[in-house]
């Protein structure tokens, strides 16, 4: 018997798939460029608003027969076993495969955001705390476990990660992103990449792009950002992620930026993605993005136009669910309204993925290897020492910090005794669990309360909750207060509850109008501290809240956010000090609730001055955090003015020593400053880094490589340029402090870079002299 040649393992992707397509119908094609939500809701909203609406029904037997591009998490819709939804997944691939004339199964794909959104598996801190933990190597192997589970199971894509860049904390999603720095979100989010991709998963970057520079900060609304918001903040997180990391896909934005949905923008999805960066994987649909273009958008009239946008600008697969790809945009082409070539161009792109994951090949078989552990102890562990690095210690003034081990503490707080307030939006008891009352969370959370007692056996610990996490009822105060009074310190564990779309006070559709603590948490925190016992504030969050109404009036203040299963005993870690805090700030915490939005990344105009009654200067600046122990820079290289060429190089070194009593972690930061510039530029953004973990009195040399490309920026005409002129670079612990700096001349012509140009400032350790 003869293999047909898009079966033959010896041939090209590319010609296989060409056979392929030859041999296929209309009908069998388009089956490629949609999936199916088997699990989705169709008598109510589901998990999200809309869901009943852009939910076509279908059925299942007869859909099959021509194939299907994907399967809609199998694993993330309802609370299943994992071993079972394993076998599930197998059993429904294998039908997949034998309904069809070419057996071909579908991509199953789910969400990753902050660990495989599965019951039963582990629940990491969310990308804010990636963000704070400035380690990419570690988000990199958090990365990998998760890819190897989401294989374990038979899982090929994850929807992950968030490479969003925060413009306005109100923002509901700013948990699921790195931070409010491009080149802290890239080097990230990269790595997460290359961990996710190293097992073999398909990682999906997203939202494509500009979702979080909304109007308002509400979700979904429509993006005003100009073209070099777009250039140099919104855009080269992605970019680094595909050449960096090798991400294979890349998922469409519901945003409409200046008039134009992401999902009918040719000139994104294709010329800039496609043409530019030379993208050749597949562009998913953010979930009901095509039905959009119609329903909320409305530049399509019916659900074939939308269908012919979304192919056109390059929109390969509609998610979660048909119905747009399905029947509309077969009868589409059948009447002339859309051409079948920008069908069989998405089909091909689907399948040369699928020849890569081996769906293909005639030996695929769906059921995965070995036994399904979705917690294991490895995992755990790697969701503690993330947890670890991610708590940012924001202040200590008095050294309350770490308690004594035999105190009387007083833990007051709603977040202090709720396993929940570690988790953010998509872990699944947050997300899915709501919609199953009574079904447990199937992972272990210790919360701060139980771990804190764990941690100081001879304390003695009392609990009041004092409040809700927004209900505005406060009689819990007196009680709250009375544990106080009678305590040596007290530990006020406060913060958001994450949820969906209004659900919780932090989440996707959970936007805020200002950045107060939610509900009556504030006047809590007032009434500890009128006690006059001092207080230790823990704020579990998916943003940062205005602090500056108790500056000066707290024991210390520690941010952790949404830090995950292993976030209680982490935080307890930090308090009892077992745990030397290194978190950084990945988004500046303002200093009133107001004045907002507002980043670091601002030029001189954005920046306090007399010209205005409102300081939007931030109480604790992007990349600040304390430590227990500390730190001196010393022989640093660099004083004197430098020339390089606009194309040229510049290393410049410094040497941190320990200098305390403990082990604990610097994170060195580079910034650019560039005084004069034919666009204005912010005041300093970040170009480099590096956590650096010593003992007591080791020291090491770090020398940051630094290429004049990193100081391009989009100019006038709208290219990316490298400008001759003087520039600086700060080392610093924060945006906002500086230890060293480097003064540099860049000569030569105006120099245009593109893709090919450097992205990151490498940085060599080596041992101190």
């Amino acid at each position: 018997m003869t293999t047909a040649p898009w079966r033959d393992p010896a041939l090209p992707a590319a010609a296989r798939v060409d056979d392929l397509l030859s041999r296929m119908t209309l009908e069998e094609k388009t089956a490629q460029l949609y999936g199916v939500w088997v699990g989705a809701a169709t008598d109510g909203d589901g998990v999200a608003p809309l869901q009943r609406e852009m939910t076509a029904d279908h059925d299942w037997d007869e859909l099959i027969t021509r194939g299907l591009g994907q399967l809609t998490r199998s694993f993330g819709t309802a609370p299943v076993d994992p071993a079972l939804g394993t076998q599930a997944l197998a059993r429904a691939q294998r039908r997949i495969a034998a309904a069809s004339r070419f057996g071909i199964p579908a991509v199953a794909h789910e969400e990753c955001l902050a660990g495989f959104t599965a019951w039963g598996a582990t629940a990491y801190p969310v990308p804010l705390a990636w963000g704070a933990a400035f380690d990419p190597e570690l988000v990199a192997e958090v990365g990998r476990h998760i890819g190897r589970d989401l294989r374990s199971v038979g899982v090929h894509q994850g929807l992950a990660p968030v490479l969003d860049v925060v413009r306005d904390p109100r923002w509901g999603r700013v948990e699921e992103t790195i931070g409010e720095d491009p080149y802290l979100v890239g080097t990230v989010g990269a790595a997460y990449v290359r961990g996710l991709e190293s097992a073999g998963v398909v990682a999906t970057l997203k939202h494509f792009a500009g979702y979080a520079s909304s109007v308002g900060a509400r979700n979904l609304a429509p993006v005003r950002a100009g073209t070099r918001e777009l250039a140099d903040v919104t855009l080269p997180p992605f970019e680094m992620a595909l050449r960096e990391g090798g991400a294979r896909s890349v998922m469409a934005s519901y945003t409409e930026t200046d008039g134009v949905p992401v999902s009918a923008d040719p000139r994104l999805l294709d010329e800039l993605l496609r043409g530019e960066w030379g993208f050749t994987g597949t562009v998913v649909a953010d979930y009901f993005g095509v039905g959009f273009l119609q329903s909320q958008h409305r530049v399509a009239e019916d659900e074939a136009g939308a269908a012919h946008l979304a192919l056109a600008a390059g929109v390969d697969v509609e998610l979660p669910t048909l119905k747009c790809y399905g029947t509309p945009l077969v009868t589409a082409v059948r009447a002339g309204r859309v051409p079948e070539s920008l069908v069989d161009r998405a089909a091909r792109r689907v399948l040369l993925q699928k020849c890569e994951l081996g769906l293909l090949d005639e030996d695929w078989r769906p059921e995965p290897d070995g036994p399904v552990d979705l917690d294991s102890a490895r995992n755990r562990a790697l969701a503690r020492r993330l947890a670890e690095e991610s708590v940012v210690l924001l202040d200590n003034p008095g050294g309350l910090l770490p308690l004594a081990p035999d105190t009387r503490i007083a833990v007051v707080g709603p977040r202090a005794a709720d396993a929940l307030a570690m988790l953010g939006c998509y872990s699944f008891p947050s997300h899915v669990l709501p919609h199953h009352p009574g079904v447990p969370a199937g992972i272990e959370i210790p919360t701060v309360l139980d771990a804190l007692r764990g941690e100081l056996p001879d304390a003695k610990v009392t609990f009041a909750e004092g409040c809700d996490v927004r209900d505005p009822d406060t009689s819990g105060f007196a009680e709250a207060v009375a544990r106080t009074a009678e305590a040596d310190v007290c530990v006020a564990v406060l913060g958001d509850r994450a949820g969906l779309f209004g659900r919780g006070t932090s989440g996707e559709g959970c936007d805020v109008a200002d950045l107060r603590l939610p509900g009556v948490q504030g006047e809590l925190l007032d009434a500890l501290v009128a006690t006059g016992v001092p207080v230790v504030l823990v704020l579990l969050t998916g943003r940062p809240y205005a602090l500056g109404r108790w500056h000066g009036r707290l024991g210390a203040a520690v941010q952790a956010f949404f830090p995950g299963e292993e976030g209680g005993p982490a935080l307890a870690g930090v308090l009892s000090g077992r745990v030397n805090p290194s978190g950084r700030l990945p988004v500046s915490v303002p200093r009133a609730p107001g004045g907002q939005p507002w980043t670091y990344l601002q030029p001189p105009l954005g920046l306090a001055g007399e010209v205005s009654s409102l300081d939007p200067t931030p109480l604790y600046p992007f990349g600040h955090g304390r430590s227990y122990t500390t730190f001196a820079w010393e022989d640093f290289t660099g004083d004197d003015v430098t020339e390089i060429g606009t194309d040229g190089a510049y290393d410049l070194s410094v040497t941190v020593r320990n200098t305390g009593d403990r082990a604990g972690a610097e994170v060195v930061q580079l910034y650019l400053h560039d005084p004069v510039a034919s666009v204005t530029r912010p005041d300093v953004r970040l170009t480099g880094y590096r956590r650096l973990e010593l003992s007591p009195g080791e020291a090491r040399r770090l020398t940051f490589r630094f290429h004049a490309d990193l100081s391009s920026f989009t100019g006038r005409t709208g290219a990316r340029v490298v400008e001759p002129g003087a520039l600086e670079l700060r080392l610093g612990p924060s945006s906002a402090e500086v230890r060293h700096t480097a003064r540099l001349r860049l000569t030569g012509p105006v120099r245009v870079v593109g893709p090919e140009r450097v992205l990151r400032c490498e940085v060599e350790v080596a041992e101190a002299g």
